[in-house]
């Protein structure tokens, strides 16, 4: 189909088809914005030409370390210029990024260590903790520690690993880059949050992070030259491949460690940021901001937020402040974002709940998927009425290869075609999409996915446990928070208390249940515990 009846000579050759990889667009703008700012943070300001340098050295260095193509290079980084350098560095000695959560216990990074095999491994000082109880807990082989301090934020080294300035200092700003032969080489490396218990090893390629942030440009409305702030952490679906984005549109990464209100307006006031993501808390962190950390702009910022829907006060409150949102939906497997609710003029009248429940869709299809769909079990489109539920599906250049070492749970998500979200929605007459609930009971908490299973399984542990069940519990703050119903065992007793210290001793912080309500559990007559009663009754509490 398609083919021309004689393509005598047509064939595929080094001038006419090259590669996809992000790794171009800074190739590229180093050759036409040398001079510009590609990087803030804080006193520290890199052109592209200097930036390009960093992460030329950065390639050099890791190969002299004995990084070979194929191999994974792992950070314990926040979002910060090594992090972004390390986004392009990684990749151009051919190697593939694996950034993982901060948030994460030790028991968890060690896992990811060992399953993704990194050799090498960039780590900020603040974290240099959590690496070493990781590597103490690993089956296999250790990564090489490379620390990165951070004066600018009173994070000093431990002087025990070899430091990244100075592995910089010595590498090769000659090097020539490591580009892919094939587009579908991998990238990057990015764990999911284990709904069924360990996390699953997503595996991007190039074709699909250049495609990504081509299309994104196009979702986000942009020009060239805008100022992106860092707020979605780097190590999630590597910040929805912004970084990758900035070099093509001549950008510049204003990088933001910590994320506070004061941090963020003062990034919108003094340099000029037009563009971030972020989850709803980050909203509401905006919105009941105190009045001596705001600070006046003149102009709007385009925000996509992700994640919950954003309440309609929350919405109605931010947006005379100054900010356009955007809801856009996705997963670790689409490389983020990969929906957008694509506003239209029709809707320009709406007003407070009416103009909140528009935006809380999930939307449509971003440039680089194909169209998505909602299946019910037969695999089959469902009725486009708004009300009928099935699970959402994606198929497109946006879609991981699969899951590392998995190829079951591959299959499983491939079945039909399509990649099979787990998330169930409606499909409304203008081929929106509104998600109507989170199949594998994934509660979403500030931004992080948190797993019910994993929690229940912590809960369980305990002595005085006999059954457990974990819901989300809605927050204020957190959008959601994860709640635990726990039956006890005849004649034991615990209090909420100990059961919540319990957790958070095994558990990462956001992930320990914030509530603990002891009754019967409610179940179906084959033993199945009822987690619709339970939402209802954590949504009471």
């Amino acid at each position: 189909m398609g083919w021309m009846s004689d393509e005598t000579g047509l064939e595929k050759c080094a001038a006419n088809h090259v590669p996809l990889t992000p790794l171009s667009f800074l190739a590229r703008a180093v050759q036409v914005w040398p001079d510009r700012e590609a990087v803030v943070y804080g006193g520290r300001r890199y052109t592209y030409r200097q930036y390009h340098d960093r992460i030329t050295r950065l390639a050099s260095a890791l190969a002299a370390m004995g990084v070979k193509p194929g191999d994974v290079v792992a950070t314990l980084l926040p979002n910060v210029p090594a992090h972004a350098e390390a986004h392009f560095g990684v990749p151009a000695c051919g190697a593939i990024l694996n950034a993982i959560n901060i948030r994460l216990d030790a028991n968890t990074v060690s896992y990811i260590l060992d399953h993704g095999g990194a050799k090498v491994l960039l780590c900020d000082p603040q974290f240099i903790p959590l690496a070493a109880a990781a590597i103490e807990d690993m089956e296999g082989e250790p990564p090489v520690i490379i620390e990165v301090a951070d004066d600018a934020a009173g994070v000093h080294d431990f002087g025990d690993y070899p430091e990244y300035e100075d592995i910089l200092a010595k590498a090769d700003p000659a090097f020539d880059w490591i580009l892919p032969e094939d587009e579908w080489e991998s990238l990057a490396l990015n764990y999911t949050s284990g709904t069924t218990g360990r996390p699953k090893g997503v595996v991007y390629h190039h074709r699909g992070a250049y495609l990504n942030a081509m299309g994104q440009v196009i979702s986000w409305r942009m020009t060239l030259f805008p100022k992106y702030l860092t707020i979605v952490p780097l190590f999630h679906c590597n910040g929805w491949c912004h970084t990758w984005m900035m070099p093509l549109v001549g950008g510049t990464v204003v990088c933001c460690r910590d994320i506070t209100a004061r941090a963020i307006f003062e990034a919108i006031a003094d340099e000029g940021v037009t563009h971030f993501g972020g989850a709803p808390i980050v909203l509401n962190m905006i919105v009941n901001a105190k009045d001596e950390d705001r600070r006046d702009f003149g102009h709007v910022v385009e925000v996509f937020t992700a994640g919950a829907p954003p309440a309609p006060v929350t919405l109605a409150r931010i947006e005379p402040m100054g900010f356009n949102i955007t809801h856009v939906y996705g997963l670790t497997e689409t490389y983020g974002p990969a929906t957008e609710c694509t506003w239209d003029a029709k809707w320009d009248h709406l007003q407070g709940d009416d103009r909140a429940a528009v935006k809380a869709r999930q939307g449509v299809a971003m440039p680089f998927m194909e169209p998505v769909q909602v299946w019910d079990e037969k695999h089959q489109p469902v009725q486009r009425d708004g009300q009928t539920q099935g699970e959402i599906v994606f198929r497109g250049n946006g879609v991981m290869k699969g899951y590392l070492k998995n190829p079951r749970a591959t299959r499983e998500a491939f079945q039909g075609g399509y990649f099979h979200s787990g998330d169930l929605a409606m499909h409304h007459p203008d081929s929106y999409l509104q998600i109507a609930d989170r199949a594998k009971d994934i509660i979403i908490s500030g931004g992080e996915n948190v797993s019910s299973v994993e929690v229940e399984g912590i809960l369980m542990r305990h002595p005085d446990v006999l059954l457990c069940a974990v819901v989300a519990k809605p927050d204020e703050k957190w959008g959601e928070v994860p709640c635990a119903f726990v039956e006890l065992k005849d004649g034991h007793t615990v209090d909420e208390a100990a059961l919540i210290a319990f957790a958070r001793e095994r558990l990462a912080g956001f992930k320990t249940p914030k509530k603990v309500v002891f009754q019967d559990l409610p179940k179906t007559s084959t033993g199945k515990i009822q987690k619709f009663e339970l939402r209802k009754l954590a949504k009471e509490l």
